[in-house]
């Protein structure tokens, strides 16, 4: 039974899922002696059988699972590695019968930020009881209402558990229930259709399998090309208006989670909707792909005609919050929605630890990381549109993921590194960059990627995993503050400046060979194309500018205070003694040696 003395707290969390889960972890680090409940439906010991979209964590999910949550252990020893994402494009579409029948792109050595494919069930299953040990109270039960009132008036969530309903009341109340919608049906907060998508109008199948035979996608042996695993990769299988993922979730029972994403406008739902036409589907397009299945056993399958939606608000100042999957999801293609949430959960902690604490500013943290994530998700809208024409294009498509990598590792993990998501002057900074790329730089590249298709050019097959394809051995996982050498983990330490003016510099030069190879003399000197040349080159300028005010504010502060702090009480009190501690008192030493006579007596008796 719960009493009603129970049933008041700081947080009320709909939803337990990885999201939900998360929130509650992060919550109680950051804010001891915070009061969190969570409410699912679903039991703690959760079905193998979970419908869920996103096994697979990037760089700024996993460095928040592994550093911010404190699960860096648990995921080594429960989850599988993930050893970057691997893209596979047919040589004939009507031969793919093995890896050999397909042009690659995959990671040639091991990520210098480790990330891990998460079994999702394994995991909701078990954070939940790390979070109900750490004082996390959990409701199995519906939510039936929710009150939003304004402000900081208390707010009511109407719940049902077996047959007794109560009511739980907090200040503040997070929607981590996914698609239910709890809060955005409420308040007309979610947004449908590929018009409100820029264009974007996709279904999902998938499947998992356990038992398979891996050998059949690698034996793993490839001495030339990689020093690290391509099984332990998610691996992309791209078709006409589709692409395909393969992750491994499970290392004891060789479980893979198998999908689809389809673009409706290509590949109808009539295709792929049923696990018998999406097995057929794939038979009949990735052969590979049909044999790992027909090797292994059949654990789920699931069917999404419609994937994509979004929110007008994120965080409410009426301290409502909508996060994961109730806040936006669009398309899985570089697994971003662990990280969207990993970003939205450190926004939320800030708003609310804020409140708590009284602080003056909570409603321009509020605001400000309302628009920071809104205009994230915006951006990763971005990333999707035009795939229906170019996803199946190899040449188009290795460019894209180049350009796209080019910022993600250049700009958006060391921002993440260095907690600049959270920073209130360099937010608007980045929002207005943001905003002026998706508006212009991109939306002209992906028409021209959309031109290049409809010639069938062949512009070569550009990989964003080596270094010998632009200038000054450059890749693009290529960082350009030491943040990882010398552990600048704590805010505003990673010099964000000095990666964005690099960045910058290189995609002027990507830009460059891109107009050159697709277009020739006449893209090199089309005004408009001329333009974004030199925007790019201003703005490494301007970041070149800020870095300076960066250094200067930062002059003589540590890398890391932790290890400065330890490197000044060495300096301070350290002395070299040699001497070895007694290992014996002398008592011990004569209890020691009337043992060895009582034994010494014992052993003449014996041979006697």
């Amino acid at each position: 039974m719960y009493t009603t003395e129970s049933l008041e707290y700081d947080v009320v969390i709909m939803g337990a899922g990885f999201a939900g889960l998360c929130q509650a972890r992060h919550l109680m680090l950051q804010i001891p002696g915070i009061r969190v409940a969570l409410v699912d439906p679903r039991p703690e010991e959760r079905s193998d059988k979970d419908s869920k979209i996103g096994e697979s964590t990037i760089e700024i999910a996993a460095l928040f699972l592994a550093k911010e949550l404190g699960l860096h252990e648990y995921l080594i020893e429960n989850h599988t590695p993930k050893l970057g994402l691997s893209f596979h494009w047919p040589k004939d579409p009507a031969q793919t019968e093995n890896l050999d029948d397909y042009f690659h792109i995959w990671s040639n050595r091991q990520p210098a930020i480790p990330a891990f494919q998460i079994n999702r069930v394994k995991f909701e299953r078990d954070l939940l009881q790390m979070n109900k040990k750490m004082g996390a109270f959990f409701y199995n039960g519906r939510v039936l209402d929710v009150d939003l009132t304004p402000k900081d008036a208390i707010k009511t969530v109407s719940i049902k558990v077996g047959n007794e309903q109560m009511e739980l009341k907090a200040k503040h109340i997070i929607d981590a229930a996914g698609r239910k919608f709890i809060i955005g049906r409420k308040t007309d907060n979610v947004i449908f259709g590929s018009e409100n998508m820029m264009g974007l109008d996709i279904g999902s199948a998938w499947m998992r399998v356990k038992n398979v035979d891996r050998t059949v996608f690698d034996s793993g042996y490839d001495p030339l090309n990689s020093s690290i695993s391509h099984y332990y990769s998610t691996n992309h299988y791209f078709g006409h208006g589709h692409w395909l993922w393969m992750i491994p979730i499970d290392t004891e029972l060789k479980e893979l989670s198998i999908g689809i994403i389809h673009h409706h406008q290509e590949l109808p739902s009539e295709i792929v909707g049923t696990k018998e036409k999406f097995q057929q589907f794939i038979h009949d397009n990735h052969k590979i792909l049909g044999k790992i299945i027909d090797s292994g056993e059949l654990v789920d399958f699931n069917y999404w005609p419609k994937v994509s939606h979004r929110s007008k608000t994120l965080f409410s100042p009426d301290n409502w919050y909508v996060i994961g999957d109730a806040a936006y999801m669009f398309d899985a293609f570089y697994s971003y929605g662990t990280t969207t949430i990993a970003l939205a959960i450190e926004s939320v902690t800030e708003i609310i630890r804020a409140q708590l604490a009284g602080e003056a500013d909570v409603e321009q943290k509020r605001s400000a990381y309302n628009e920071f994530n809104l205009g994230y998700a915006r951006s990763v809208n971005c990333l999707y549109v035009s795939h229906a024409q170019q996803l199946g294009h190899a040449s188009v498509m290795s460019w894209r993921v180049y350009f796209e990598y080019m910022w993600w590792f250049g700009v958006q993990v060391p921002m993440y590194v260095g907690k600049w998501h959270l920073d209130l002057t360099f937010i608007p900074i980045y929002l207005k960059t943001l905003n002026a790329n998706v508006d212009g730089l991109f939306a002209d590249l992906y028409q021209q990627f959309n031109q290049l298709v409809e010639q069938n050019a062949n512009i070569g097959l550009m990989d964003c995993y080596r270094s010998d394809q632009l200038i000054n051995d450059y890749y693009t996982a290529k960082h350009f503050d030491d943040f990882l050498e010398n552990s600048k983990l704590e805010p505003r330490r990673c010099n964000v400046f000095g990666s964005l003016k690099a960045t910058c510099f290189y995609v002027a030069i990507w830009y460059f060979m891109f107009q050159w190879k697709g277009f020739g003399i006449q893209g090199l000197l089309k005004p408009r194309n001329i333009y974004h040349f030199l925007r790019l080159l201003a703005l490494s300028g301007q970041a070149a500018i800020g870095e300076l005010v960066y250094k200067f504010k930062t002059r003589g502060l540590p890398a890391n205070t932790e290890v400065e702090e330890m490197r000044q009480e060495f300096r301070q009190s350290y002395q070299f003694r040699p001497e070895l501690q007694p290992w014996m008192t002398e008592k011990t030493t004569k209890t020691t040696a009337k043992e060895a006579d009582v034994n010494q007596i014992l052993e003449v008796a014996r041979l006697r």
